[in-house]
């Protein structure tokens, strides 16, 4: 990677964010919200996905790859947006980089942590976040006497793209997942999954009003956030709209993932590249 030449210019640097497909950019949308002077650049592996059902192996070999594009692009810090990438990539890719790197698992275990009354905390994601047992274990670091109850909602995803966020094949769906969840008497839920915040409304519905709900997108801007200031990293320049600002690439599939994210995100989205990932 090309040096930067001086503070200013690490600062103007934008930010990557990856996913394993379109999930991330409920991340996204916090870190705009959040931070809005910073500039972005979005992959999406939407070729490649779903990553829940994949090995460590996979995984952490599809997360290079990603890396290594958004390097190229000359970015000052890289955001994982996904949970699985987080749970089974994380560690190793950190420990390969000069630049920071984080993820949203640890984020959202040490709220739910901070939140929880009763000391039970329920996490819901995919098969893959919830085989690693990351949030569990993260969680336990912090406090050994939390109880942790996982709970894998594959179907999840797909009805979320298919933009059921309020449906009743959603809600029926919900109750089934959920069940397990409220009858062990959790006070605190973490979406793991960057799909989730987008059926939150549904998830609240059947979990009930006493139960909190941690969104780990929120929460990992958040850190952002703070790490960039840390590290005197952050965009003082207040950005215009144009295409630099956001910029957004996948791995296939571009019109439908800009359909999905012009859906979600205030800015409108001109434009999302597709590259051959596997360059990288």
């Amino acid at each position: 990677m090309e040096a930067v030449k001086n503070k200013e210019e690490w600062a103007a640097a934008p930010i990557g964010v990856f996913d394993s497909g379109v999930g991330g950019l409920t991340v996204a949308r916090e870190i705009m919200r959040q931070i809005p002077n910073e500039r972005i650049i979005y992959f999406g592996d939407t070729a490649r996905v779903p990553y829940g059902s994949k090995s460590k192996e996979t995984i952490t070999r599809y997360s290079r790859q990603i890396v290594r594009f958004l390097q190229e692009q000359k970015v000052k810090a890289i955001v994982a947006a996904c949970n699985t990438a987080s749970a089974y990539a994380l560690d190793e890719i950190e420990k390969e980089l000069d630049i920071p790197i984080i993820g949203v698992v640890k984020p959202g275990a040490k709220v739910a942590a901070e939140t929880t009354r009763n000391g039970r905390i329920g996490v819901i994601g995919t098969e893959g976040t919830i085989g690693s047992h990351i949030y569990s274990t993260y969680i336990n670091e912090i406090n050994k006497d939390i109880q942790v109850v996982e709970k894998a909602c594959p179907l999840f995803v797909p009805l979320v793209e298919e933009g059921l966020w309020q449906d009743p094949v959603t809600d029926e769906i919900a109750a089934r997942y959920l069940s397990v969840l409220t009858d062990s008497g959790i006070d605190t839920l973490i979406l793991g999954c960057t799909h989730y915040p987008l059926i939150r409304s549904t998830v609240q519905k059947t979990v009930g009003g006493e139960v909190a709900l941690v969104n780990p997108a929120y929460e990992t801007a958040r850190e952002l956030k703070g790490l960039l200031e840390k590290e005197n990293m952050l965009n003082n320049e207040k950005q215009g709209l144009g295409t630099e600002r956001y910029r957004f690439y996948v791995s296939d599939m571009a019109d439908k993932f800009r359909t999905f994210a012009n859906s979600i995100l205030k800015y409108g989205i001109l434009s999302a590249k597709t590259i051959n990932i596997e360059n990288y």
